[in-house]
């Protein structure tokens, strides 16, 4: 395994193993951000876009999206990310009359 992956379980490491202060990688993430003219906005909450987006807008399995986000159950996932995105209910609406009228 190449240095610094799975060292001591964490998460971001330099090229010898050694962990990286999590601001340093916050503050990468916003340069970068920047850089690309994109809304910036905190590295954690792109953890949680990515879930909502895989779990509500994508239809991944909840079970595949809490295995990636690391939580303990798709209970905890649900519970954190099945608030509703706009435009959602009017999808429902939609999918339950093609299912009902075939439309």
């Amino acid at each position: 395994m190449p240095p610094g992956i799975g060292s001591a379980g964490w998460k971001f490491t330099d090229g010898s193993g050694e962990p990286i202060h999590p601001h340093a990688v916050s503050q990468t993430f916003e340069r970068i951000a920047r850089r690309a003219q994109v809304r910036v906005i905190r590295l954690h909450d792109l953890r949680h876009t990515h879930g909502t987006l895989l779990s509500l807008k994508a239809g991944v399995p909840v079970k595949v999206v809490s295995e990636r986000l690391g939580h303990s159950s798709p209970a905890f996932t649900m519970t954190v990310y099945q608030h509703v995105l706009p435009g959602m209910q009017a999808d429902a609406a939609a999918t339950f009359g093609k299912v009902v009228f075939g439309e």
